[in-house]
């Protein structure tokens, strides 16, 4: 795994063996995912999703802590996955980063707490797998405008989003974080020292 711009957030570019049956990969390995992260992943839930192209899902974030800390890929067709830095006082505030996730390179994003995450499909039918920290709560969970232009996000030219009415009708980042809704990034790292705390004296 190797650390992706913003702190918080790694991707996983396995090796791939095809053959004629197919291929193998190994899109998780806790020893690999403690050594680059310095934790390890509490799995509390697994979803999946799919999506047709053009589909747009996020900006989501959880109110930290808990939070959900997510661990991505795509077993299927292809995404434009999206990390943002939304913790208020984060050196990278509002800034962003994407990977492309497919079924050939099968590469994998982990995003820590308090981090935004998105995802563009850019096949029909985008299959999507996570892990997450922590399980669904809506009293918990918020989004942001994913096309907010304070954010900036470059998504794919010639791809009509589709969003949700709860993504259309999301806040920007600026109202989110006059609303009081984003996470500092003081208590996501004192969140995420706990974390490394409870590893230590486990």
């Amino acid at each position: 795994m190797r650390p992706l711009g913003i702190e918080g957030a790694w991707v996983l570019e396995p090796k791939v063996f095809p053959d004629e049956r197919g291929s193998f990969h190994e899109w998780f390995r806790g020893a690999e995912f403690f050594e680059a992260t310095g934790r390890e992943l509490s799995l509390a839930q697994a979803n999946g999703s799919v999506s047709r192209r053009g589909v747009l899902r996020g900006v989501h974030f959880a109110d930290v802590p808990p939070s959900q800390a997510k661990y991505v890929t795509c077993v299927r067709g292809a995404v434009l996955d999206v990390v943002i830095d939304i913790r208020v006082g984060s050196p990278t505030y509002g800034t962003w980063e994407a990977v492309r996730l497919d079924d050939d390179t099968r590469a994998a994003v982990f995003l820590a707490e308090g981090l935004g995450h998105a995802f563009m499909a850019l096949t029909d039918d985008a299959t999507v797998v996570y892990l997450c920290s922590a399980g669904y709560a809506p009293e918990r969970e918020h989004g942001i405008h994913p096309l907010d232009p304070a954010l900036g996000i470059e998504w794919p030219e010639g791809i009509t989003p589709v969003l949700s009415p709860k993504d259309e009708q999301a806040p920007t980042l600026a109202e989110a974080e006059r609303q009081g809704l984003l996470p500092s990034y003081e208590a996501c790292l004192a969140y995420y020292e706990e974390l490394r705390g409870d590893r230590r004296s486990a």
